[in-house]
């Protein structure tokens, strides 16, 4: 139970830096402070049921997409929360190509990057 709470505090903490980081770096995207909180909820939970369905529909129908499903369900997620929340707002197509990349880079990033950091801190707490 702990290791999925944590698996889930990984998803939202990437979600949350890839999502300020394109609204720190890309023209065109603007977070509102009251509906951020919204905006990373939808997009985890959108990243959390799109991914899989579109890597099953890539490996039955098309393989070689499998390498572009992550900017593919990014996107997908990015205009769900654009659509859904008040949260983000993306004007423009350069800036919706270079959001999808700057939030899939970054999640895929902290994604790998936090669990590093609260094992850490769990083995360090557990020392003392």
């Amino acid at each position: 139970m702990i290791r999925f709470l944590l698996r889930i505090a990984v998803f939202l903490g990437s979600s949350a830096i890839g999502l300020l980081v394109a609204g720190w770096l890309v023209p065109g995207v603007s977070l509102s402070v009251w509906g951020f909180v919204t905006a990373v909820v939808i997009f985890t939970v959108a990243q959390a049921i799109l991914s899989p369905f579109f890597l099953k529909m890539a490996s039955r129908y098309a393989s070689a997409f499998l390498g572009g499903i992550g900017l593919v369900s990014t996107f997908a997620a990015l205009l769900l929360v654009s659509l859904l929340s008040n949260g983000l707002s993306i004007r423009g197509i350069g800036s919706w190509i270079a959001a999808t990349v700057v939030v899939w880079l970054v999640t895929a990033l902290a994604t790998l990057v936090l669990p590093m950091l609260v094992l850490r801190e769990k083995k360090t707490a557990s020392r003392v």
